[in-house]
């Protein structure tokens, strides 16, 4: 479905979008939902509108002006949106920081985008500031969300505060938005995202108002969102992805956007909401998968047999009607399937879902037809934020597991002589911030931008993963290994929580694993297993042979080079707050395998333990 009206710029786009809805009298449609004393509450068009221009024009009371740069550090809540569209009216720049970065990390950013005026969440965030504003000089104000912080800083504002004098400075000032937002241009710089930084500092990538926009009239190709969805946004806003497929993109078709408590909460929200469209990550899916077949497992033979036949049914079935129309006896084998066992799987998404948005990192194949079998479609697309981020996707009717889709509309595809993916379009960034070196590295005189990625270009025009360039393991031998895809085999054991292959320049592959603590006190309990507590348990010789087991069975038909021979069971989940974990859940290696070197460098030691 295209996108409701025409525009240049994100500003245009909100503002075009709620007029619409506010014309055809269709005001009270929620554009927002959060969740207020344990209750999902609506933010209609004609609310959200006045709320943003009300902030804009507080804003330019406290003298925000073109092409400052605005900090802001806090959760997906409506604030947020509020804070981004007030922005870019001002044509100021959204400097957007992750909630979990630690203080220092975060004076980085604020001095190196010179940041003017900076916006958090709650008292956390505010403390966070507090630590570091002394060595942050160009820092004039802060603004904080939630009414309960305190603070005796004379620099300090309550947001509710802004709005008040917004509502004060229109008054004074007649005419002066609107003339704001005529300035407003296509090739503008609309926010600055800062890469993860984990080798050296963090770079800012520059997307203009063009950039995003150019993706939100591709993407909708892929992504079809219309008038009439609701999605679930728990993926951080100040990533790319989200910001552009959950919150612009969602908007700019009129869907309404329903924000998530937390990560922890997405599977109660999943319920609440009834979404029809989630974006999300292959994290999720996982969770879904193991805790579906957890249950399964512990249930009574007959009930295993029928999701046995079942889910078979719904594999050969989606097959054939890709070939062509399924015999009639087939389709009424699927019908009594999706009564029996088939619903029940989708109840636990809300019973609504159209489609689920995956990306951030690769889905298992395995994964996507086991959803596809019980009729939860995923589409799976492909992007960096220094592209807007979206590159490619799969659609409803035309795609493939395994891949990531057909390059969207206006962007192209191609693959170098090394295997590294080379994108060119009006998506790719601006540069990097006060980095022309690093831009020039990235982006080269032809224009085509070097991912870093290693992937292929199908017969059928799908395009496909290999590698991170950067990850890619060369074996002391000389042998190279993709490690994503055995990472992946890894991940359907319902074991394993967390997978990270190491082997990079060594003789063989290891892996350290996060079990599933679950499922290893169940273990524990029924082989009458003492144990202290959870580092102890991971330590014990029966435990590391239960794992030995699980490991040889899942590798059995990998190449012998492809194999881990030893691995280390963590006590711990790896996290976002660690900085082991992207905001997207993926694995950052290069952190890991700094914090673990300890553990891995045991595990290359000839006396150390060797899995059979």
């Amino acid at each position: 479905m295209p996108v409701l009206t025409q525009f240049s710029t994100i500003t245009e786009m909100f503002d075009t979008v709620a007029q619409k809805f506010l014309n055809e009298s269709k005001e009270t449609k929620p554009v927002l939902m959060h969740k207020v004393d344990g209750t999902y509450k609506g933010i209609s068009y004609a609310e959200l509108k006045e709320m943003v221009e009300m902030f804009a024009l507080g804003l330019a009371s406290l003298g925000v002006q073109r092409g400052d740069t605005i900090a802001l550090v806090s959760e997906n809540r409506p604030e947020w949106v509020v804070a981004d569209l007030g922005m870019t009216k001002l044509g100021a720049v959204n400097v957007s920081i992750y909630p979990t970065l630690t203080p220092k990390q975060i004076e980085f950013i604020l001095n190196d985008a010179e940041v003017k005026l900076a916006i958090v969440s709650n008292q956390l965030q505010l403390n966070k500031i507090m630590k570091v504003v002394a060595d942050v000089k160009t820092l004039q104000r802060i603004v904080v969300m939630s009414e309960k912080a305190v603070t005796e800083d004379p620099r300090l504002l309550l947001f509710s505060a802004v709005l008040e004098k917004g509502k004060e400075f229109g008054r004074r000032h007649a005419g002066f938005l609107q003339n704001e937002i005529r300035k407003v241009k296509a090739e503008d710089l609309l926010t600055l995202i800062y890469t993860s930084g984990t080798t050296g500092n963090p770079k800012g990538v520059m997307l203009s108002h063009g950039n995003l926009v150019s993706n939100i009239k591709a993407t909708v190709v892929g992504i079809p969102f219309t008038h009439d969805d609701i999605l679930l946004s728990f993926l951080p806003l100040c990533h790319s992805y989200e910001r552009m497929a959950g919150y612009y993109t969602a908007m700019a078709c009129g869907a309404t956007i329903a924000y998530a408590e937390s990560i922890e909460t997405v599977r109660e929200n999943l319920l609440e909401v009834r979404p029809t469209v989630v974006t999300t990550v292959p994290r999720l899916f996982e969770r879904i998968y193991h805790r579906l077949m957890k249950q399964i497992k512990e249930a009574p033979r007959f009930r295993r047999t029928i999701f046995d036949v079942a889910i078979n049914v719904g594999r050969e079935y989606r097959r054939t009607r890709k070939r062509g129309i399924p015999s009639f006896f087939l389709s009424l084998q699927c019908k009594i399937a999706d009564k029996l066992v088939f619903s029940k799987i989708r109840e636990r998404t809300g019973g609504r879902i159209r489609f689920f948005a995956s990306g951030g990192a690769a889905l298992s194949p395995e994964l996507g037809k086991f959803f596809e079998a019980v009729g939860i479609q995923i589409i799976e697309g492909y992007g960096m934020t220094e592209s807007s981020p979206v590159i490619s996707v799969n659609r409803l009717d035309d795609y493939k597991f395994g891949t990531v889709g057909k390059p969207i509309p206006s962007v192209e595809v191609k693959i170098a002589d090394d295997g590294e993916i080379l994108v060119r379009g009006p998506n790719v960034m601006m540069g990097y911030w006060k980095n022309p070196q690093a831009t020039k590295e990235a982006i080269d005189d032809g224009k085509w931008l070097h991912t870093g990625d290693i992937g292929l270009i199908d017969d059928e025009g799908f395009l496909k993963i290999t590698d991170r360039k950067k990850d890619l393991f060369v074996s002391s031998g000389g042998k190279n290994i993709a490690p994503q895809h055995i990472e992946n085999l890894f991940l359907l054991s319902e074991l394993i929580d967390q997978f990270v292959l190491i082997g990079d320049g060594k003789m063989f592959l290891t892996a350290l694993i996060v079990p599933s603590f679950g499922l290893l006190k169940e273990y524990a309990s029924k082989h009458s297993i003492i144990y202290q507590d959870i580092e102890h348990l991971v330590n014990t010789a029966a435990i590391y042979r239960y794992f030995e087991e699980e490991v040889g069975k899942i590798q059995k038909d990998l190449a012998n080079y492809e194999r881990v021979r030893k691995f280390t069971l963590l006590s711990h989940v790896l996290t976002i707050e660690t900085g082991e974990l992207a905001p997207t859940l993926k694995v950052r290696r290069k952190v890991v395998e700094e914090r673990y070197k300890h553990l891995i460098d045991k595990m290359y030691d000839a006396t150390s333990q060797s899995c059979a």
